[in-house]
């Protein structure tokens, strides 16, 4: 009897594959894309800006309190845009600006991004960043980021309308619910992400809780001295102290 063969990752060896993936990563057609997703960004802003000072009158909004929202809002943007920006140059080395700037920097979820890359990759027998990650490899992976995310965009189309309803209804039913339920959501989710990445170092470990640290340092602080943009800049603030952290305790684990 024949005995059943065990399922591998499918290797594709192709001629002439090169490891130079920042060769193509960088290539100009990809470059007129992110220009194309850029001019969407803009383009959505530009409506959403305009919706706004449109609607103001009838919440009695003046132009002022119009102006101030705006630079609330840019304000705002910074944390978060800085902790993106943090992830994005780290993995520029990997998939080039391009890709970096449409999937990740915009639209996408770096946690999200890099899992569906290396699953791409596995597949074909190869890992990320070493010897094994071809051109072939890259294209593969970045296809497999680039649908996965046009699923996520069309999947939040469909469903926000629907959504939309059942929000409207428990709103309805139980306004308090609405306030608790997307919170308990969040912690959910980002604790889940954290949690993950505990069993796998010590290093692991130590940078979890630092940045953890300052994060709970910042919320406090803006709180005792009503510095609002603390809130804002603390997720920056604990990813640049982590990683920090990390580093220095990296250094004594190489040498030992």
């Amino acid at each position: 009897m024949h005995q059943p063969l065990a399922l591998q990752p499918l290797a594709l060896p192709l001629a002439n594959d090169s490891t130079d993936v920042l060769a193509i990563a960088n290539n100009p057609v990809l470059w007129i894309c992110v220009a194309g997703v850029f001019g969407v960004i803009i383009i959505q802003s530009v409506i959403f800006m305009k919706a706004a000072r449109r609607a103001a009158p009838s919440v009695d909004m003046s132009a002022q309190d119009i102006k101030t929202s705006f630079r609330s809002g840019a304000v705002s943007a910074i944390g978060p845009s800085l902790a993106v920006s943090l992830v994005a140059i780290a993995l520029l080395g990997l998939f080039g600006a391009p890709a970096v700037l449409s999937r990740i920097g915009l639209i996408g979820s770096a946690a999200y991004d890099v899992s569906a890359a290396g699953i791409a990759a596995g597949s074909m027998g190869a890992k990320l960043g070493d010897a094994s990650y071809t051109q072939s490899v890259f294209a593969v992976a970045f296809f497999a980021m680039s649908i996965g995310g046009a699923m996520w965009m069309l999947a939040t189309l469909i469903l926000t309308p629907l959504l939309r309803k059942g929000d409207a209804k428990i709103r309805s039913v139980n306004p308090a619910a609405m306030a608790i339920v997307p919170a308990a959501a969040l912690i959910g989710a980002f604790s889940c992400l954290g949690l993950t990445e505990l069993p796998k170092s010590g290093i692991h470990v130590l940078s979890f809780v630092v940045s953890a640290a300052v994060m709970g340092l910042c919320l406090l602080l803006a709180k005792k001295l009503g510095k609002s943009w603390l809130r804002e800049w603390g997720l920056g603030f604990s990813i640049v102290i982590g990683l920090g952290a990390a580093y220095l305790a990296v250094g004594p684990a190489v040498g030992a």
